[in-house]
């Protein structure tokens, strides 16, 4: 099987050295590391990558300009390389909505040391940015390293009692991964201000998902906010779980809210769409609609199918327009999913649950 071919575009020069040879070693072409995306143009002029690695703050051209040009002229699986700083936060919010298909942050102090400890997450990462649908990225975190693979009971013990009870207060609870920052733009900017309350698990590195938040709320007719503790999950609202933090619901009464917790990665995740879905299932049972989205991996499909036995609706997002297909493919397999449907038509079925036309 051919080699993943890489360009690196790093204004460090610790960077462009530790990562070339990260990748080289776990059997990756690098095909170049530059400086800055003026270099990265006249290479690409004679060659072409699968994967670019790309930072944002580079001289001469920054790289949200960059990778808007690479989406304008050839769409190409990018992944970002960012500081874990406010600023950085709020540009790579920006990289992903422009097309990025994953973040990998770095810090600012002990760089080298803490890129050959994200060796396996990065590689892993570019891999999976090596198979997604090139042709969904013009529209439109990273993986975490390999560890035991929890499921939702580390969390969430699955012994208790699931809700029955039809009440007027319905949820909606949707989980995605690669591609899924974009996919969320179109659904929830789809969505008008009288809307059933939603909470959503977007794989993505600690202190990205405030920024990314926020910029939803800005673009959006709904109130979207990163969750907090005792947040309530209400009409109009959307709760997306920190970065490092499970997102659970819980019902007290008619009314449902959430807990952000720790715990271990579940199926190599925190949050985990899992640990979300097996949440709802217990605390909203029928009166919930769970939604899986483009990603990659099988996050996801254990708890749709919990949802489905709880008498919930579940929707799975097509093929076609997934950026990759992997964890619905995984929840329609389980056979968890009542509807498969494109990205264009998500916001109806949420819409759908609102007026009781499901």
């Amino acid at each position: 099987m051919a080699r993943i071919r890489v360009l690196i575009v790093d204004d460090s020069a610790v960077v462009r050295q530790v990562v070339s040879g990260m990748l080289t070693a776990a059997g990756f072409e690098v095909m170049d590391a530059v400086s800055d995306p003026i270099a990265a143009m006249s290479r690409l002029a004679r060659e072409w990558p699968d994967v670019i690695l790309l930072d944002i703050e580079m001289p001469r051209m920054d790289g949200i300009t960059f990778l808007k040009k690479i989406m304008a002229e050839r769409p190409t699986p990018i992944v970002i390389c960012s500081t874990l700083t406010e600023k950085g936060a709020r540009t790579t919010v920006d990289a992903l909505a422009a097309g990025a298909v994953s973040v990998v942050a770095k810090p600012r102090l002990g760089l080298k040391q803490f890129l050959l400890d994200a060796a396996d997450e990065l590689t892993t990462t570019i891999r999976a940015a090596a198979r997604v649908n090139a042709g969904r990225l013009a529209r439109r975190q990273p993986i975490a390293a390999p560890v035991p693979k929890h499921t939702a009971d580390a969390v969430l013990p699955p012994s208790a009692p699931i809700a029955l009870m039809h009440t007027t207060e319905r949820i909606v609870a949707i989980g995605t991964s690669t591609g899924g920052t974009q996919a969320l733009e179109v659904v929830l900017t789809a969505l008008p201000r009288v809307s059933p309350g939603i909470v959503i698990v977007q794989h993505m590195p600690e202190k990205f998902t405030a920024a990314f938040a926020e910029r939803l709320n800005q673009i959006c007719e709904i109130e979207v906010k990163e969750a907090q503790p005792n947040d309530r999950v209400m009409q109009g609202r959307a709760l997306i779980a920190p970065g490092g933090k499970h997102l659970t619901v819980r019902r007290s009464g008619a009314q449902h809210y959430v807990d952000v917790i720790d715990g271990p990665l579940v199926n190599r995740h925190r949050p985990s769409v899992d640990v979300l879905f097996r949440s709802v299932a217990r605390s909203a049972g029928r009166n919930a609609l769970g939604i899986i989205m483009t990603g990659m991996g099988d996050d996801g499909a254990a708890g749709l199918a919990e949802m489905h036995a709880a008498g919930a609706r579940t929707v799975a997002q097509d093929e076609e327009s997934c950026v990759v297909f992997g964890m619905p493919r995984e929840a329609i397999k389980r056979g968890g999913v009542d509807k498969v449907v494109p990205l264009s038509a998500i916001s109806h079925e949420i819409v759908a649950v609102h007026t009781h036309r499901n």
